[in-house]
């Protein structure tokens, strides 16, 4: 967990800023001309590669219509100067460029061609990299107020259009996405596998009792072994109930068939609710979760051994290596730390699930980690300040978050084992028997 504290330093409009973010814009503070030059030619050199990519798109655009040409063979595609300059807040901050203009000079309008940018859409003010930084940047503290003075610091003063209005708006517009995502139709869907997990923070909502709010987050692995997000939602601590109505949910909005397996932490919760929505789904307890809650039973001294044994257990070759592992754990430590040994055994059976899957699948479902990774970035590093935020602003901004890392999970190892998985064939020790 990072620590957080006060800017000693006072700056107009920003009294109380994360260490992070206050170290991170003292970069950019004045009295350094190496690396305010370097900054300048680093956005010079960004301006420079946008420009000539936008004119290498255009170019491409006018070889593909080179034939469209009228009865004195001219050109009826062709260049026409250039659109008004516009800026563009990018990570290397704000980059001035001119979008090349197009005119088809065909008679017949109907059947003139249009040029559009891929590279530099319509109306675009931001680069997708900036769309993920305000949302990261409200949940570490900052105020709606302060984001201009924060921004232009961070990206130079030339980033302007981020007054407060428009981050206004941008919340108002996350807030509705994540709305509409939360009521999307399921009906179809089909995940092989589930991950879930009660994500604990300390966002800064409107009254103390939301204080014993956490977020309910579950993504899952499609057919062909894409994962996707599939639920964040708020609840009552990890409470049974709070569960129960975010997997009916789900189930009311279409996902009907049971995943094969989900892999959770110990928290009572879930499994129970689990059990009551979708019974026929197997359960895989996080040994990410289960090692950290038996080593914090035992003596500091004890913890490296206890540790590489529990390692042996998770990462035997086989199930009944896992279970000779796993007895000699406890044979070994049964006497002096009776409490880390029940906590182990308890769960023994649920621990060894992913036995009966694919190999490959293994270091996929043995830990939640595809969503710890994911909220790695927001997880136990929030704290209240003076503005109260919403819970609705909260969850955009979390949903932003989770939207944008998506984008880079990647596919399963072996996902083309996922469809022997949904025919029923059957893996011992992740290998796949014969149909006889």
């Amino acid at each position: 967990m990072i620590e957080t504290t006060t800017f000693d330093r006072q700056t107009p409009g920003m009294s109380h800023v994360d260490l992070e973010v206050a170290n991170f814009r003292e970069q950019f503070e004045g009295g350094n001309e190496g690396r305010d030059l370097l900054d300048q030619l680093a956005r010079r050199g960004a301006q420079q590669m946008l420009q000539q990519a936008l004119e290498a798109e255009v170019q491409e655009f006018l070889e593909q219509h080179q034939e469209r040409r009228d009865d004195n063979g001219k050109r009826l595609v062709v260049r026409n100067g250039h659109k008004p300059s516009r800026k563009v807040v990018t990570g290397a901050g704000a980059l001035e460029v001119q979008q090349p203009r197009v005119r088809d000079n065909s008679a017949n309008k109907d059947g003139r061609v249009q040029f559009n940018s891929a590279i530099l859409p319509p109306y675009l003010r931001r680069s997708k990299a900036i769309e993920e930084f305000i949302p990261w940047l409200y949940l570490k503290g900052i105020s709606t107020g302060d984001f201009s003075e924060a921004l232009a610091k961070l990206l130079g003063e030339q980033a302007k259009g981020l007054s407060p209005n428009v981050i206004v708006r941008l919340k108002e517009q996350w807030t509705a996405e994540y709305l509409e995502w939360n009521r999307r139709d399921l009906t179809g869907k089909q995940y092989v596998y589930i991950w879930a997990d009660g994500i604990h923070v300390n966002v800064r909502l409107e009254d103390t009792e939301n204080k014993k709010q956490c977020m309910l987050v579950v993504m899952g692995a499609t057919a062909d072994g894409h994962k996707e997000l599939i639920a964040v939602m708020d609840g009552y601590r990890e409470s049974e109930q709070s569960w129960y109505e975010l997997l009916v949910d789900l189930k009311q909005r279409g996902l009907t068939l049971a995943p094969q397996l989900a892999t959770g932490d110990g928290a009572l919760g879930f499994w129970a609710a689990l059990r009551k929505v979708y019974p026929e789904t197997r359960e895989q307890r996080c040994w990410v979760h289960k090692t950290a809650n038996v080593l914090n039973k035992m003596p500091k001294s004890v913890q490296p051994r206890a540790k590489s044994d529990l390692h042996e257990i998770w990462m035997a070759e086989t199930r009944a290596e896992a279970t000779k592992a796993f007895d000699r754990f406890l044979e070994k430590y049964g006497a002096k730390y009776e409490g880390a040994c029940e906590c182990l055994r308890k769960d023994r059976e649920e621990l060894l699930a992913f036995y009966d899957f694919p190999a490959e699948h293994w270091k996929h479902l043995r830990t939640t980690n595809p969503i710890e990774s994911t909220f790695a970035t927001i997880r136990l590093r929030h704290r209240r300040t003076k503005g109260n935020g919403t819970r609705k602003a909260s969850l955009a901004m979390m949903f932003k978050l989770a939207q944008a890392a998506q984008k880079r999970w990647r596919r399963l190892n072996g996902h083309e084992q996922m469809d022997l998985i949904l025919q029923g064939r059957t893996f011992v020790d992740g290998i796949l028997q014969d149909a006889a």
